[in-house]
């Protein structure tokens, strides 16, 4: 796997692959990770990606991980 970039983010870590044929977007918050595989015939160039990631995406990611929170934060404390 070969890392193609980094998208600037202050409460995530959001990085570019390249995989497989595939471009894997990869967002990383604390103990959890949500991937995003587009196949690369999809994409002329891999910024197309970053111009594609729009603020209300991440938005979403970023609710999506204080959902995986709620889910797994108990499983966590009860360890």
């Amino acid at each position: 796997m070969r890392t193609i970039g980094r998208i600037s983010h202050p409460q995530m870590l959001i990085t570019i692959f390249l995989w497989n044929n595939k471009y894997i977007v990869k967002f990383e918050a604390g103990p959890y990770e949500q991937s995003y595989k587009i196949d690369e015939s999809m994409v002329t160039r891999s910024e197309e990606i970053t111009s594609v990631i729009s603020d209300d995406f991440m938005q979403k990611v970023a609710q999506r991980f204080i959902e995986m929170n709620k889910d797994f934060g108990p499983v966590l404390q009860k360890l």
